[in-house]
C-alpha cells in the first residue's frame, strides 16, 4: 500500500471536525461515549498511540514492500489483560514495551475499560464491537483477582475449557468467528499438551463514509508500485470537502465515517519519496500535528477500492525487539495469574474491505500461555570420594568434618 491507514479512535479529533451530523438525534450511549472522550486521560491516549507507531515501523521493516494492516488497539487490549498476570522485572518489561510505565494498574484498567465503552458507542450510524475472553484448561489453577481483573475492566468472558477435548479448538474458533463477524477464522488451528490459557480480544468495525463514492464513477486505473511498475486497479473518483493538510514531502487526507466521530487518514507520499521513511518518521506528537493542521478543502479524490488481510502474524520477534522478550521467556514471572505461566506466543491477524460505500475491518489477537515444565530435579549421585561436615546451623559452628574416600 501507499497509504497509511489509521482509524481515528484513541482521540478527540481538533476543534471543528467532529459533531454529529445535522439533525442527528443522540442516544444515551453517544451522549455517554462523548463525555467519555472529554474524560479519558490524554497521557493514556499519547502512550497508546506511540506504541501503535512503534509496532508498525517494526512491521513494516519486517515486511518490507508488503501490505500490512493491524489494529494496535487489539495488541494492546490482549496484552493489557495479560499484564494484569505480570509481575516483577516480567511486569517492567511489559510496561516499557507497550507505554504502560507511570500508570498504576487500577489507572490503566480504568482508562482502558473508558477508552472501550467510548469507541463502541460512539457512532449509531457505525458499528465498533470490542469483546475480549479468556479460555484456560479444565482443573488450572488461576489467580481469582486477575479472573475479576479482567472481567470487571475487559468485560472479559471467562471460560474453562477442557483443552484435550477434540472441539476445544472449535469452540474458540467459534467464539473469535463470532466477534468479527465471520471476517476472522480458524486462529487456533490446535491445542499444545503444555497450553494453560489462551488470552483474545477481537475488534470488529463496518463504517459507511460520510461523503460515498458512486459505484459509476469508479474505474480502472493505474497504480505505481513501489518498485517501479504499475498494476491497474479500480479506482473510486469523488469531488467533494474533506479535510486536508500538507507535511513535509507527503499530503493528509480525512476521510469521515458516519457523524464524523471516526475517519480513515490517508497519508501520500509525494513522488519520489519512499513510503516507509515517512512511516519511521511518524510519532505521537507528529501525528498530532498533522490532525491539528487540518483544513477544509475543495478535494478532488481518486483511491483504490481494496482488500488486505495480514496475519496471522507471530508478533514474538518485534515485541522482543521492543522490549517484551523476558515475557516470552521460562524465566517470565507472570505469578499473578499462576506460578510457572509464560507468554509462549502473540498471534494477530487483521482484514479490512474499503469500496464505494464505506470499510469492514477486524481483527484479532491471541495471547498464549502456557506452562513451565516442573525443573528436572537435581542429580546428586554420591558415588565417589567425597567429604563432609556436621554443623550447628544456629551458629555456623562445624561440629565434626570428615572426608570419606571409602565407605
Amino acid at each position: 500500500l501507499l497509504f497509511l491507514l489509521m482509524f481515528s479512535i484513541f482521540a478527540a479529533f481538533p476543534s471543528g471536525s467532529t459533531g454529529s451530523g445535522a439533525g442527528v438525534r443522540r442516544s444515551p450511549a453517544e451522549k455517554r461515549s462523548d463525555e467519555l472522550a472529554e474524560n479519558i486521560d490524554p497521557s493514556l491516549v499519547n502512550a497508546n498511540i506511540a506504541f501503535a507507531f512503534d509496532i508498525f515501523q517494526e512491521l513494516t521493516a519486517d515486511d518490507t514492500g508488503q501490505n500490512v494492516f493491524i489494529s494496535p488497539l487489539s495488541i494492546l487490549l490482549a496484552l493489557a489483560m495479560t499484564y494484569n498476570g505480570a509481575a516483577g522485572d516480567t511486569s517492567l518489561a511489559m510496561a516499557e514495551a507497550l507505554h504502560f510505565s507511570g500508570f498504576p494498574l487500577e489507572a490503566l484498567n480504568q482508562g482502558f475499560r473508558d477508552l472501550m465503552e467510548c469507541v463502541i458507542d460512539a457512532d449509531q450510524e457505525v458499528e465498533t464491537s470490542i469483546a475480549n475472553s479468556i479460555w484456560y484448561r479444565l482443573g488450572y489453577d488461576v489467580k481469582a483477582e486477575f479472573i475479576e481483573n479482567n472481567e470487571t475492566y475487559y468485560s472479559a468472558a471467562v471460560e474453562e475449557l477442557d483443552f484435550s477435548s477434540p472441539g476445544a479448538a472449535d469452540t474458540i474458533n467459534g467464539w473469535i468467528d463470532d466477534a468479527t463477524r465471520g471476517k476472522i477464522s480458524d486462529m487456533i488451528s490446535g491445542i499444545p499438551p503444555d497450553m494453560v490459557m489462551y488470552l483474545i480480544n477481537a475488534i470488529y468495525f463496518k463504517g459507511d463514509w460520510t461523503h460515498q463514492f458512486s459505484e459509476k464513477e469508479t474505474r480502472d486505473g493505474d497504480f505505481f508500485l513501489a518498485n517501479g511498475r504499475k498494476k491497474t486497479v479500480p479506482m473510486m473518483h469523488q469531488g467533494e470537502e474533506f479535510q486536508h493538510t500538507r507535511g513535509d514531502r507527503f499530503g493528509v487526507l480525512r476521510l469521515p465515517y458516519g457523524q464524523r466521530k471516526l475517519a480513515m487518514y490517508i497519508l501520500l507520499p509525494d513522488e519520489g519519496v519512499g513510503l516507509d521513511e515517512l512511516i519511521g518518521r511518524l510519532d505521537p506528537a507528529s501525528w498530532y500535528s498533522l490532525r491539528t493542521a487540518l483544513e477544509e478543502k475543495e478535494v478532488t479524490l481518486a483511491m483504490p477500492r481494496f482488500k488486505v488481510e495480514y496475519g496471522a502474524k507471530v508478533l514474538n520477534p518485534v515485541l522482543t525487539k521492543m522490549g517484551m522478550g523476558m515475557a516470552f521467556s521460562s524465566q517470565a514471572d507472570f505469578s499473578g495469574i499462576n506460578p510457572g505461566a509464560f507468554i509462549s506466543e502473540v498471534i494477530h491477524k487483521a482484514v479490512i474491505e474499503v469500496n464505494e460505500k464505506g470499510s469492514e475491518a477486524a481483527a484479532v489477537t491471541v495471547v498464549l500461555v502456557e506452562e513451565s515444565a516442573p525443573p528436572e530435579p537435581v542429580r546428586f549421585i554420591v558415588d565417589r570420594p567425597f567429604f563432609f561436615t556436621i554443623a550447628d546451623d544456629r551458629t555456623g559452628s562445624i561440629l565434626f568434618m570428615g572426608k570419606v574416600a571409602e565407605p
